[in-house]
């Protein structure tokens, strides 16, 4: 006894031919579909819509697809924590990079004073000599 109908197969072949069209469109977002696999499930999902025989999707994908989801809500929650003390971290600093900024335009400026003593006290070691 066959897993799939001839309905369910047509349907899966109509949507192939669309992704290769560029045409298939993905549910929710309305992106692009370019995956094989993905234009398949679309396929299979619309038959099951229209009462095709077509089984169930598989129970382990759904189980194994929920713990990751928690898992990755964890992730998430652990990496959220760390950006909020480093935002707060970022903004003292761009604060005192912009105290310095007019440091060293005074140090610019105290350099010509500073090469211009250099420049003297030459002067007075050779006077001293003489």
């Amino acid at each position: 006894m066959a897993k799939y109908s001839k309905k369910s197969g047509d349907k899966v072949e109509e949507t192939m031919h669309e992704m290769h069209e560029g045409k298939l469109k993905s549910g929710r977002s309305g992106k692009k579909v370019t995956s094989k696999k993905q234009a398949i499930a679309i396929g299979l999902s619309e038959a099951r819509k229209e009462g095709a025989k077509v089984p169930k999707p598989k129970k382990a994908a759904a189980k194994k697809a929920a713990p990751k989801k928690a898992a990755a809500k964890k992730a998430t929650a652990k990496k959220a924590a760390p950006k909020k003390a480093a935002a707060k971290k970022a903004a003292p600093k761009k604060a005192a990079a912009k105290k310095a900024a007019p440091k060293k335009a005074a140090a610019k400026k105290a350099t010509p004073k500073k090469a211009a003593a250099k420049k003297a006290a030459p002067k007075k070691k050779a006077a001293g000599k003489k």
